[in-house]
């Protein structure tokens, strides 16, 4: 387990916030449908009862569950999923949209499977949170809405750590998650995760990790999946695309992610996404603009079932 002196979360998510945001609590009886279209994920809580979810349509996540103890169900990414129930013995659920900052440009949006199921008893440190979540969700107060909507946010960063130290029974794959699990690659990730802008060679890398040039280099591919130098360059352009999105010049972006110049930070971005940074950035307006105009009638059409 990587010491506790390592913080592998805050440079993450310093970069890339992750937002919740309260969309139902109480009881779903019948059959509930969740939509993918929203462009956002989802983090639910079934506090009592049993529930079946079925995936109609997702190749990459099973047909159909049962669940019959107390869950957390955290889709990532957008997924159509259902939930069925007998129409009188309904579950007992508090639900909350989930916005990766970037969206899919996200690097740890990218790195989580498309879906986690874990019972809430396996994840330690959550007790605390869940039992204010459901305080505040249980009756309306002034300010419940924001205050629901962070306690949410404190309850996926403790998934997210517990993610880091048990990634085997999440069923993590090779990538980023994996890599900030090990004891020796999370020093280099991390370092190289707050310092974006400072030459990387591989072998200052390996120093960081403690491991030689070739030990480093082998573990790394083996772990991540790819090459020190390429999930470098990823982790740019994952910044280069933040930094697009929320009005920054590439011009800017170049000398703070440690290219010679915007051009040479131009075609790396042209060669990672295919588009150049002009082109994405109008993309990825459209992209958002549809985005947010289905997600609020979907929260619109919620609020008055509600």
């Amino acid at each position: 387990m990587t010491p506790p002196t390592i913080d592998r979360l805050s440079g993450l998510l310093e970069h890339f916030r992750v937002r919740a945001r309260l969309s139902y609590s109480g009881t779903l009886c019948g059959l509930q449908r969740f939509d993918a279209a929203g462009g956002h994920g989802y983090l639910h809580v079934l506090r009592r009862g049993s529930l079946e979810v079925s995936h109609p349509g997702e190749a990459s996540l099973p047909v159909r569950m049962v669940l019959s103890e107390p869950t957390l169900l955290f889709y990532p990414r957008p997924a159509h999923h259902w939930f069925h129930n007998p129409p009188l013995d309904g579950a007992d659920f508090t639900c909350a949209t989930v916005n990766f900052e970037g969206g899919p440009a996200n690097p740890l949006a990218r790195a989580l499977p498309a879906l986690i199921a874990l019972p809430l008893a396996r994840i330690d440190g959550l007790e605390a949170a869940l039992a204010l979540l459901f305080a505040e969700t249980e009756r309306a107060r002034c300010g419940q809405p924001l205050l629901a909507d962070r306690l949410f946010e404190v309850v996926l960063i403790q998934l997210l750590r517990w993610l880091l130290d048990h990634p085997q029974e999440a069923g993590i794959q090779a990538g980023m998650i994996m890599g900030l699990s090990d004891p020796r690659l999370a020093r280099a990730l991390v370092a190289m995760h707050r310092g974006p802008s400072e030459a990387w060679p591989v072998e200052r890398m390996a120093l960081c990790a403690g491991m030689s040039r070739t030990a480093f280099s082998n573990l790394f591919r083996q772990v991540l999946g790819q090459t020190p130098a390429d999930y470098l360059t990823d982790w740019r352009i994952a910044l280069a695309q933040a930094g697009l999105s929320g009005g920054r010049s590439i011009a800017v972006l170049a000398g703070e992610l440690g290219y010679a110049n915007a051009s040479a930070l131009s075609r790396t971005f042209a060669a990672r996404t295919g588009h150049s940074p002009r082109a994405w950035l109008q993309q990825h307006g459209q992209r958002l603009a549809g985005a947010h105009a289905i997600s609020a009638g979907y929260s619109a059409s919620r609020q008055t079932r509600a």
